[in-house]
């Protein structure tokens, strides 16, 4: 069909969509489909693309084929379709979810000429039977939606993809459109290059979105700091990505316990659940989604007011496809990432085993991700070159524009850097080289002799933190690669030697400290935040209950307890249950008088509590915990219990002692009569009766290693604390 120039395609966009005029670039694209081009689309998420072929798909004879990835993004398109129009066999998708019955409908529709798009995954189109069904079909053209899918080099990558082109000679040649969201020139050549679509006309849209503010964040205690960031946006929508299906499991249930009408959504879901999720969150029953980043979305909601990445994604075609599902509409977009270096390692360890090939693609995408987060320049300018669109001038509208950080000269850092992985002849990882340089003589650099080396301790003016930051900004720099064989030792490139010869000036810059220890994955408390004063006070309490109750202060509340306290400032009985080794138990025995205590001293210093002190965790997140205790109530032998749950017996011991410490009463003397010698036993529990500390290597030089184990010395504990605290 041969559309005029002239002719106006106002009037079918009205009468079918209800819009009176076109956005961007989207009249141009469907006159070039109509015409019977082939075409390429790169327009960012929220810029319109599905437009560009329902639209001809509806002018057109014949039934245009969408390929498409996700099932859930099918559902969501052909919903979309027929809200538009009066008969619902305008579209239809074909797919495993479907019933014989259903694809016999589905069918029918198509023969009958009512359908006018169909949505088809890359596995169905594939199948034998649909491609002698679609051969008999008019085809008016073929749409390939998330074409980055071609690629390796996209986020996204399905080998399946890669087949489309020859099924589709198969079928019937007809015009492509090809459509994406995220694409480097590289994976843009890809895509055409592997549909066969080198001369198709590009149409690409500037991948600037105003309305999106970009910030990185330190991934210190992330929940509770999403749980604030929610609470602060209360009745927002907004979608959470993790890396694996058990963290958006256990996010979610986190976010729920603490008020949040929030859903998991992963690949590992039935398909039932994964819809009634994805249909509760589209009709704001919740108002948060949690997600994992491999499996992508496929929603089309136009509100989501924030997009956090819990975990760093693994490329920045991801993330910038992920962050663009915010403000759809044009309103408020906030995309936050939480950013630890070991994320990356977690990543990079992953990628071993896999082809060299697949590794160094991978390793290439998490260079730029990492230089993404941590460097100083503008978030937006940073995407938009990425992409190969220029931005000269900083967005104004990121946590580097608006909060821009110091930098300071490294190029005597750089050269020592380099100089000394050269020095170890390229045969080390930058943990050992940072080690070397600090000064830091540890039992493996003595090992290799790398004490005596010239370099050693030339830097130890700075810490072994500033030497690996300095290594990680090499890395970005690419003046230095890590080897993917042996994984992680690190070489310099043609880039760094070019440097060594011909050093110039170098901008470090002084980032946030990303590397600092995720607060979540502790079982201890203990930080430099700890209020000294009131500290001092509940442990002053502490040893004047334990007086009176004649037990040892540690049976009430062991340190750490104390210390969380000193940081979270708990006045109610509930907030003290969210206390390190405080359990509901513990909490109701001796609770009262230290929260007395401490509403008083925040009252008298004026405090202000932290916002977080609210965040409630999820009970019991091992699991193991009821089979314990329901385990030694039957009298079990500890090493079965052990044994069933697939634990060492330390690893055993260790939970007890979190059951024990939080307040809960459990019997294991059954087992102790059992294993012990009783007069052994009675003279370790006298021990703990008279000691002022409950610590093991104490306990051990008291009653002597000769005589008794850590083992032994553990277990009486825990009858001790259970006993008199209990």
């Amino acid at each position: 069909m041969e559309i005029s120039v002239d002719t106006s395609l106002l009037p079918y966009l009205k009468k079918y969509f209800g819009f009176d005029k076109f956005k961007g670039t989207q009249e141009e694209i469907i006159r070039n489909v109509l015409n019977g081009n082939d075409t390429f689309v790169l327009m960012p998420t929220g810029g319109g693309k599905s437009l560009c072929y329902q639209l001809p798909s509806l002018i057109l004879p014949g039934t245009a084929i969408v390929i498409s990835p996700l099932i859930a993004l099918m559902k969501n398109q052909v919903d979309s379709m027929r809200s538009f129009s009066t008969e619902d066999g305008v579209a239809h998708f074909l797919n495993s979810s479907l019933t014989k019955t259903e694809i016999a409908r589905v069918k029918e529709d198509i023969v009958s000429g009512k359908t006018k798009l169909l949505y088809v995954a890359p596995e169905s189109l594939t199948k034998e039977e649909n491609v002698i069904f679609l051969k008999q079909v008019q085809v008016s053209f073929y749409a390939v939606d998330e074409a980055h899918c071609i690629s390796e080099w996209g986020h996204d990558f399905r080998p399946e993809y890669r087949r489309i082109r020859p099924i589709i000679n198969q079928i019937g040649t007809a015009p492509i459109i090809a459509l994406t969201a995220t694409a480097t020139p590289k994976v843009q050549h890809d895509i055409q290059k592997n549909l066969t679509m080198l001369e198709a006309n590009v149409f690409k849209s500037s991948f600037r979105r105003h309305n999106l503010y970009y910030e990185v964040r330190p991934k210190v205690n992330a929940t509770k700091e999403i749980i604030k960031f929610i609470k602060n946006n209360e009745g927002k929508s907004g979608i959470i990505y993790c890396l694996s299906r058990k963290k958006v499991e256990e996010l979610a249930e986190t976010l729920q316990v603490n008020g949040i009408r929030c859903l998991p959504y992963h690949a590992g879901m039935d398909s039932s659940t994964r819809s009634r999720n994805q249909d509760m969150f589209l009709m704001e029953e919740a108002e948060v989604i949690v997600a994992t980043i491999a499996f992508g979305m496929g929603i089309d909601k136009p509100d989501v007011r924030f997009v956090i990445h819990y975990d760093i994604p693994k490329s920045l075609e991801g993330y910038y496809q992920e962050t663009g599902r915010a403000g759809r509409d044009g309103g408020e977009g906030r995309c936050i990432t939480f950013y630890s270096y070991d994320d990356i390692q977690k990543l990079e360890k992953f990628m071993q085993g896999k082809p060299v090939n697949e590794q160094e693609i991978g390793k290439q995408l998490l260079l730029e991700t990492v230089s993404y987060a941590e460097s100083s320049v503008c978030r937006v300018r940073q995407l938009l070159n990425y992409f190969g669109e220029i931005l000269e001038e900083g967005c104004g509208n990121c946590d580097n524009c608006l909060n821009p950080k110091e930098e300071f000269e490294g190029k005597d850092d750089i050269c020592l850097a380099l100089e000394t992985i050269l020095d170890v002849s390229e045969k080390f990882k930058a943990e050992h080289v940072a080690n070397i340089l600090s000064g830091n003589a540890t039992p493996q650099v003595k090992t290799y002799n790398h004490h005596m080396l010239d370099c050693f301790g030339l830097g130890k003016d700075k810490d072994k933190k500033h030497w690996t930051m300095v290594l990680r900004q090499a890395l970005v720099a690419q003046m230095v690669s890590k080897e993917i064989e042996n994984y992680g030792l690190l070489k310099l490139t043609d880039e760094g030697r070019r440097y060594l010869e011909n050093p110039h000036s170098f901008k470090l810059t002084k980032d946030h400290d990303y590397d600092q220890v995720d607060e979540e994955n502790r079982s201890q408390g203990g930080t430099s935040s700890v209020d000294p004063a009131l500290f001092s006070m509940l442990k002053d309490l502490r040893k004047q209950i334990s007086k009176h109750k004649n037990v040892p202060p540690f049976v009430i509340f062991q340190d750490p307890s104390l210390e969380d306290m000193a940081i979270q400032y708990p006045i109610t009985m509930e907030e003290m249950q969210q206390i390190v080794g405080v359990g509901a138990g513990k909490a109701q025995r001796y609770g009262a008088e230290f929260i007395e205590l401490i509403k008083k001293y925040v009252v008298e210093n004026e405090i202000e509590r932290p916002q977080d002190m609210l965040v409630r965790s999820v009970v019991n997140k091992s699991g193991n915990k009821v089979y314990i205790i329901q385990s030694i109530d039957r009298k079990m032998p500890l090493n079965d219990i052990a044994e069933a749950k697939n634990m060492d017996m330390m690893d055993l011991i260790s939970e007890l002692e979190a059951i024990v410490y939080s307040g809960t009463k459990i019997d294991i003397d059954y087992f102790i009569k059992d294993t012990f010698d009783e007069e052994a036993s009675e003279e370790i529990y006298q021990y703990f009766n008279e000691a002022e500390t409950d610590a093991i290597p104490a306990a051990l030089q008291e009653l002597g290693e000769e005589y008794y184990s850590e083992q032994e010395i553990r277990l009486v504990r825990i009858k001790f604390i259970s006993e008199m605290g209990n």
